[in-house]
C-alpha cells in the first residue's frame, strides 16, 4: 500500500502529464496521419515497456484473469486514444482536455447503472450544469476549432477511459502496475497492428518535423509509459471516482498551455461554456 505522500506525488505527476498530453497529440499529428501517429506510439512504447518490466524484474502473469485485466486496461489506452486522435481534426488541445474533464460524470453514470453505486441529488444537478456548459460550447464553437463531431468522438473516448477504471478494479487481478501497463500496451499494440491494412495508404513518405517527432516521443514516454504506470498504481490504491478527478484539474491547465504554446484562441462564449462545465463538475464532486 502506498503512503499518502507517495499517492499525492504520483497524482500530481499524472495531472501534469495529462495536462500536457493533448497538445503533444495535436503536435504529433501535424506531419503524420492521425492513425499512424497513434499506431507508432504503441509500436515504440511496447519494447520500452518490456524493457522496464525486465529492469524492475516484475512478474508478467498470463492467467485468464491477468489477460482479462490487460484487455480492460487497454480500453484506457488505444480504446480511448483512438477516438481522441480522430478528434484532433475537429478540436483544439485545450478542448480535448476539457472534454476529458467529463470523465468523473461518465464514471458516475457507469457506477450508477452498471455497478450499483448511488449518486446524490446534488451530483445529478452537477451533471445537468456540466451538460449545459457543454451545450454552450457546441453552439458557440462554430469557427473556434470546436465541432460537434469532435465532441461526439471525445465523449466516446471519455466513456472508454471511465469504463476501463471500473473494469480493471472489477477484475481485481493481483498484478504489479508495471506488468499491468505492459500487458495493456501489448493488447493495444495488437489492435494497432489490426489497423494497419486500413491506414497503409496513409503511411508517412518523408521524415516528420522535429516538433512532431519530439511530440510523438513525449506521448510514448510520458503518456503511454510513465502516465500508465502512475495510473495503474493509483487504480489499486484509490477510488475510481477519486482517480477520475484528475481530469477535472487538467482542462484549465491544458487550455492555458495551448494558448501559450500553440496560440489557441477560444471565444468568450466557449470560455463561458467551459466555466459552466467546470462549475458542474465542482458541484458534482461536492457530494462525491
Amino acid at each position: 500500500m502506498l503512503s499518502k505522500s507517495n499517492i499525492v506525488g504520483i497524482y500530481a505527476l499524472l495531472v501534469f502529464i495529462w495536462s500536457t498530453t493533448p497538445l503533444a497529440i495535436v503536435w504529433s499529428v501535424a506531419d503524420l496521419h492521425m492513425m499512424w501517429a497513434l499506431v507508432l506510439r504503441f509500436f515504440i512504447a511496447l519494447p520500452l515497456a518490456v524493457l522496464l518490466l525486465l529492469v524492475f524484474k516484475s512478474k508478467f502473469p498470463i492467467s485468464t484473469q491477468a489477460i482479462h485485466s490487460y484487455v480492460a486496461g487497454a480500453f484506457s489506452l488505444i480504446g480511448s486514444q483512438l477516438f481522441t486522435y480522430l478528434a484532433t481534426q475537429y478540436l483544439s488541445s485545450g478542448m480535448i482536455a476539457l472534454m476529458f474533464g467529463l470523465a468523473p460524470i461518465m464514471a458516475g453514470l457507469i457506477g450508477q447503472f452498471a455497478f450499483g453505486l448511488h449518486l446524490h441529488r446534488l451530483q445529478w444537478l452537477g451533471m445537468l450544469i456540466a451538460v449545459t456548459g457543454l451545450a454552450i460550447i457546441c453552439l458557440a464553437g462554430g469557427n473556434q476549432h470546436v465541432h460537434p463531431i469532435g465532441i461526439g468522438l471525445m465523449l466516446l473516448s471519455v466513456f472508454s477511459y471511465a469504463l476501463s477504471i471500473f473494469w480493471v478494479k472489477h477484475v481485481n487481478a493481483d498484478i504489479e502496475p508495471v506488468a499491468q501497463a505492459t500487458g495493456s500496451i501489448l493488447v493495444s499494440t495488437f489492435i494497432a497492428v489490426c489497423l494497419l491494412p486500413f491506414i497503409w495508404s496513409h503511411a508517412p513518405t518523408e521524415m516528420p518535423s522535429l516538433k512532431s517527432l519530439l511530440a510523438l516521443t513525449y506521448t510514448v514516454v510520458m503518456a503511454s509509459l510513465i502516465a500508465m504506470f502512475c495510473y495503474f498504481k493509483l487504480v489499486r490504491n484509490i477510488k475510481a471516482t477519486t482517480l477520475s478527478l484528475t481530469t477535472v484539474m487538467t482542462p484549465m491547465i491544458a487550455i492555458l498551455i495551448g494558448a501559450w504554446l500553440n496560440q489557441e484562441q477560444l471565444s468568450l462564449f466557449v470560455m463561458l461554456g467551459a466555466a459552466i462545465l467546470l462549475l458542474g463538475l465542482f458541484i458534482y464532486f461536492y457530494k462525491a
